[in-house]
C-alpha cells in the first residue's frame, strides 16, 4: 500500500509572515517585523565600546555575553530568522486616573516608570508564544524572548524595520514613539526579512539629551547607567548622594527621556495597551511599602527586576523617596513620613541606615541622626550630614 504523501510546508512568504502578525495582534501586539538570524556585529561592537568605556555601571543583561547576545544563532541553532513584537504599555487616561484615585489618600506616594505600571510582558510573551507554536507546527523550530539576555531586541526590532533608535536609547516606533515592550521568536524558518532599517527620525531635536535629569545620555544613543535613574534604581548597593536629589519621587525606573520625546508625546496615544488583566498601579504608597515583610513584597512587587530578588532595594529607593519632601507636602504625610524615617535610622541593615539618616536630616529631622555608627558606610554618611550642617558642604542638592 502506497504511503500517503506528508501534509506539504506552507509557503514561507509575505503573507505567511502576515498569519504570524494576526496572531500576535491578538494579544495587543500592534508592531511586528523580521530581521536576519545573522550576528548584530552593530549591537557587538556597541556593547564591547560602552563596557570599555566604563559605562555600564554593573549592569549585567545583554552585556554580560555579548557574543551570546548578539548572535540569534546561540539561541536556537540554525536560526535563518527573528520574528520581533512590538507591544505598547502607554494606557489611555481614563485608566490612569482611575488608577490614581484608589491612592489619593495614601500620600507620600512614589511614582513608577510606565512600562511597569502593570506586567505588559504578560500579554507580550502570550502572543509569542501563539507564533511559535505556529511556526513549530509547521515543522519548525522556534523559541520566544521577551524581557530575556539572550537576544538585543531592540537591535533586533531595528533591523526588522520596526523603529529607529533615538538619542535616548529608546527605539522609536514611526507614528508611535517609544512606549512599547519588545520581544521575539527565533527560528529556523526562512521567513523574509525587512529590506532595510527605518531610517533616523530624531533629527537635530535633543529635547531627550537636555530632560535628562542626570545628564546620563552622554552622546546621541549613548547612556551612561551610573547616572541613569532607571538603573541607578535597580542596582545593589548605596544609591550615590550626588543623585539622591534627582531621584525625587521615583519609586522604580525613570520616563523623563520619553516624555520629553515629541514623537512619544504627541503620536503615542495613537496605540495603547488594551485594558484589563491586573489593576494599574501608577503609585505607590511609600510609607506602607516599608511596613510591608520581605513575603509582602516579594507578592506584590516580586515582577520588578531586584537585584538578587532582595527587597532591601525596594525599602533603599522608598527611603530615598521620603528623603525629597515635597515643599507643599500635607501634615498628614509629612507624619506619616517622619514616623518611618525614625523606625529605619536604627534598622539591621547598615545599607538601609545609610539611607534612612540621609532622610532624616534631608526631612529636618536632625535629632535622628546619631553621632557614630560602626558600619563604615554609615559613620561616612554622618559623616557628609555633620559637614553639611557646620558648612562646609552643600548635600541639599545632592
Amino acid at each position: 500500500m502506497r504511503r500517503a504523501d506528508p501534509t506539504p510546508q506552507p509557503a514561507i512568504d509575505e503573507a505567511y509572515v502576515g498569519g504570524l502578525a494576526e496572531l500576535a495582534r491578538h494579544h495587543g501586539i500592534t508592531h511586528t517585523g523580521v530581521a536576519p538570524a545573522a550576528v548584530m556585529h552593530r549591537a557587538r561592537a556597541a556593547i564591547r565600546q560602552r563596557i570599555d568605556d566604563g559605562l555600564t555601571a554593573g549592569m549585567q543583561f545583554t552585556f554580560k555575553n555579548p557574543e551570546r547576545s548578539t548572535d540569534p544563532s546561540a539561541a536556537v541553532a540554525g536560526a535563518q530568522a527573528v520574528f520581533v513584537a512590538a507591544l505598547p504599555y502607554l494606557v489611555d487616561d481614563g485608566e490612569q486616573q482611575r488608577a490614581d484615585e484608589t491612592l489619593a489618600d495614601r500620600s507620600p506616594l512614589g511614582r513608577i516608570a510606565r512600562y511597569a505600571w502593570r506586567d505588559h510582558y504578560a500579554p507580550l510573551r502570550a502572543g509569542l508564544r501563539d507564533v511559535a507554536t505556529r511556526l513549530r507546527a509547521d515543522g519548525f523550530r522556534a523559541v520566544a524572548f521577551a524581557d530575556d539576555n539572550s537576544i538585543v531586541d531592540r537591535e533586533a526590532a531595528y533591523l526588522a524595520g520596526i523603529g529607529w533608535f533615538g538619542k535616548n536609547a529608546n527605539l522609536l516606533v514611526p507614528g508611535a514613539g517609544s512606549w512599547f515592550v519588545l520581544g521575539c521568536v527565533v527560528t529556523t524558518a526562512p521567513l523574509p526579512a525587512a529590506a532595510m532599517p527605518v531610517s533616523d527620525g530624531c533629527g537635530i531635536c535633543s529635547r531627550c539629551v537636555t530632560a535628562c535629569p542626570t545628564a546620563a545620555i552622554v552622546a546621541p544613543g549613548v547612556i551612561d547607567a551610573e547616572r541613569c535613574l532607571a538603573w541607578v534604581m535597580q542596582r545593589p548597593g548605596i544609591v550615590p548622594r550626588a543623585l539622591r536629589a534627582a531621584v525625587g519621587d521615583r519609586m522604580y525606573g525613570c520616563d523623563d527621556c520619553q516624555e520629553a520625546c515629541p514623537p512619544s508625546v504627541r503620536l503615542g496615544h495613537r496605540h495603547t495597551s488594551q485594558p484589563g488583566g491586573e489593576p494599574l498601579r501608577r503609585v505607590v504608597d511609600v510609607v506602607g511599602m516599608l511596613s510591608l515583610d520581605d513575603g509582602a513584597l516579594e507578592r506584590d512587587w516580586g515582577r520588578w527586576y531586584l537585584a538578587g530578588r532582595d527587597p532591601r532595594w525596594v525599602r533603599r529607593n522608598a527611603l530615598v523617596v521620603l528623603g525629597n519632601p515635597p515643599a507643599d507636602e500635607p501634615p498628614t504625610a509629612a507624619a506619616r513620613a517622619d514616623a518611618a524615617v525614625a523606625g529605619y535610622v536604627g534598622h539591621a541593615d547598615p545599607v538601609l541606615r545609610v539611607h534612612a539618616v540621609w532622610a532624616a536630616w534631608r526631612r529636618g529631622l536632625l535629632h535622628l541622626v546619631p553621632e557614630s555608627d560602626p558600619d563604615p558606610d554609615v559613620a561616612d554618611e554622618i559623616a557628609a550630614i555633620a559637614a553639611a550642617v557646620a558648612g562646609h558642604g552643600n548635600m541639599g542638592t545632592q
